[in-house]
């Protein structure tokens, strides 16, 4: 007996048979091989406001959204008010926060930083002692008490502070990895009418620090 011509291939079964292989190689090199993922964590600043406001007058109303804090403050009373405002900030990159004033009623006389604390053990160590304040923001409570103060303008937005990174880790709701930074806030109403003032603070990321 003669023994068998193999069939001759067609072109389907040289497109299987390549299939096969080709498959059959990354399967090898999944198993003998390694995989590298990159990615980048993106720069992240968060700033709120905690709810223990001065209490009384003047009327406040805070409204948060992610890097930004608004401040609305008015009254009746031309007497001129004193207010403390405990601004928290979570970042996990360097940053600074400015200020921009709006009000036709009133003026801002005085805008300061007048405490500075770490609110959590995720909170990096550089974060209070690396902070910086612009002057002339940066004066202690007892140096104000009987000056006679004039108009900030800040109806542009001013630098007020900047600092490294905060947040070692957590949320941007995390109770324990948060600056807290108290504002002290001096308004001068206009009188024999109703005022508003309305305060922005807006948080930006400067470079993130790994």
């Amino acid at each position: 007996m003669m023994p068998a011509i193999p069939e001759k291939l067609g072109p389907r079964r040289i497109l299987m048979s390549t299939a096969v292989l080709l498959l059959m190689s990354v399967g090898v090199q999944a198993q003998t091989g390694s995989v590298t993922l990159r990615g980048r964590v993106s720069e992240t600043v968060a700033i709120s406001v905690l709810p223990d406001l001065t209490p009384g007058e003047p009327d406040m109303q805070v409204v948060r959204n992610g890097n930004t804090a608004q401040i609305f403050v008015s009254g009746d009373d031309s007497k001129a008010p004193v207010i403390r405002v405990p601004l928290l900030v979570r970042s996990n990159s360097g940053f600074n926060i400015s200020a921009v004033v709006e009000s036709t009623t009133a003026q801002l006389t005085q805008l300061s930083v007048i405490d500075v604390r770490a609110k959590g053990n995720l909170v990096s160590p550089l974060a209070v002692s690396e902070l910086k304040v612009s002057q002339p923001l940066d004066r202690k409570l007892e140096e104000r008490t009987a000056e006679v103060r004039s108009p900030l303008d800040i109806s542009n937005p001013m630098l007020v502070l900047s600092g490294p990174r905060v947040s070692l880790g957590g949320t941007n709701d995390s109770p324990n990895n948060a600056l807290q930074i108290t504002l002290l806030i001096h308004v001068t109403p206009q009188p024999a009418q109703r005022w508003q003032l309305h305060l922005t603070l807006v948080g930006s990321a400067v470079s993130l620090i790994q």
